[in-house]
């Protein structure tokens, strides 16, 4: 596997599609191993999209597009801006508000900073913020969007390593809202050293609040309807993403009356190109991963790290500096794909809750979109700015401790993960 690794990253630094670099170099794994039937690199192509429970992330990525399409964005930014008003930072501030409440709608960290840099972006340069300060945080505050439900990253964490899904949604509240609060004051504080002051001197009133929430209230309680209805056994995860369609098109036609027939199809058009993209990427990693169980690298691994240690923090430590340098060359998608069934095995025999390292892994492996040399977050937010990645790092380093500073406390302390799940699911 050593040599289909290394062609798989020439491939990657050649660059070639992340989809075709991983079947190309999962193909060559079955070239130099003639012993293993090729006829097993089609069924695992075929095999790994088969699962009832993948259903639910194309189902969620067209629910996340109807919602945009339906006006609940652009009140959502209302609510934002009316709670961070009286902030230092205020526009700043209104991202990682945004953010925090568009978990429960784009469920895509990429397609948050894409979205805030374009609607937020303009309005930062107006108001005086550099381009590349705003780059910074329209990226790194859609860092939360990948710990609250519905997780692109959670779910397929949870498919390929066999982990309760509701209990996965429940476990990314605090840290998502932790992660907030982190960002928030971070941000405070550079936006007093560069002097971004606030809209206003006061307070919202409870009146300007009130119909602020109104406005918002239907995407705010979606991430709690999708986790009641799964502890409750109203419907399977899967069947939560149907659920997700139906209620972003009530939302759309029967509520806001904003859902036409023209944005429904441009909708579907773009769901269908992101359903295809990840899905011909979870596809083709079958056959990879068929090469890493073959080959036993999992076991092999697993023995050597707790051989290394079996103290649980210094493994998850070590484990999140390798995620961590993971996602500064490949996608966080390819690498919850290829190591979620390498590294679950290996800390539930440490004795740490997959539930409490999923959380850890999803934060750390989605924090390489904001980092170079791969970053897709870091050039997507840099070239809608119209600033350099190099600038957009530079602003970005009070953010990235904050990011560590979070894993820290998630690893220290498993409570703060675990407390919702276990309080919701027992």
């Amino acid at each position: 596997m050593v040599a289909v690794l290394i062609i798989f990253l020439i491939l990657l630094l050649l660059g070639m599609p992340v989809a075709f670099s991983i079947g190309i170099s999962g193909l060559f794994f079955f070239i130099m191993t003639p012993e293993v039937p090729f006829s097993i690199a089609v069924q695992k192509t075929l095999s790994t999209s088969q699962s009832f429970t993948m259903l639910a992330i194309p189902l969620f990525i067209f629910a996340g597009h109807l919602m945009n399409s339906t006006g609940i964005t652009s009140r959502l930014i209302r609510l934002a801006d009316t709670l961070t008003g009286h902030m230092y930072g205020n526009l700043a501030q209104v991202s990682a508000v945004l953010s925090t409440m568009m978990g429960g709608v784009s469920g895509s960290a990429v397609a948050d900073a894409a979205m805030q840099s374009r609607v937020l972006g303009p309005k930062m340069i107006e108001k005086g913020y550099s381009r590349s300060y705003g780059a910074a945080v329209n990226g790194m505050t859609s860092l939360i969007t990948a710990t609250l439900p519905p997780s692109m990253g959670l779910i397929i964490y949870g498919s390929i390593g066999e982990v309760s899904i509701g209990r996965l949604f429940a476990a990314g509240i605090i840290p998502g809202f932790l992660m907030m609060i982190i960002f928030m004051v971070i941000i405070s504080y550079t936006s007093r050293k560069r002097n971004y002051l606030p809209e206003r001197d006061s307070y919202p009133s409870a009146k300007e609040v009130i119909i602020a929430l109104k406005d918002g209230i239907w995407a705010l309680v979606f991430p709690i309807i999708l986790i009641v209805g799964i502890r409750f056994g109203i419907f399977t995860p899967s069947e939560s993403g149907a659920f997700a369609v139906i209620y972003a098109i009530f939302i759309g036609v029967i509520v806001f009356r904003e859902l036409t027939w023209e944005k429904f199809w441009n909708t579907v058009f773009e769901s269908v190109k992101d359903i295809g993209s990840i899905m011909l990427i979870i596809s083709l990693s079958g056959i990879f991963a068929y090469g890493i169980v073959y080959d036993r690298v999992t076991q092999s691994l697993s023995s050597f790290l707790l051989d290394f240690t079996t103290n649980p923090y210094v493994l998850l430590t070590a484990i999140v500096i390798a995620l961590v340098t993971a996602g500064m060359f490949v996608e966080t998608t390819v690498i919850v794909l290829l190591l979620t069934p390498i590294f679950v095995p290996i800390i539930t025999s440490a004795g740490i809750d997959p539930v409490q390292f999923g959380l850890i892994m999803m934060t750390a492996t989605t924090f390489g979109i904001m980092t170079p040399p791969m970053g897709i977050s870091l050039y997507t937010v840099s070239q809608v700015m119209g600033t350099t990645p190099q600038q957009t790092v530079k602003d970005s380093i009070p953010l990235y401790m904050g990011v560590f500073l979070l894993i820290a406390i998630m690893i220290l302390f498993p409570q703060v993960v675990l407390f919702i799940p276990n309080l919701i699911f027992g």
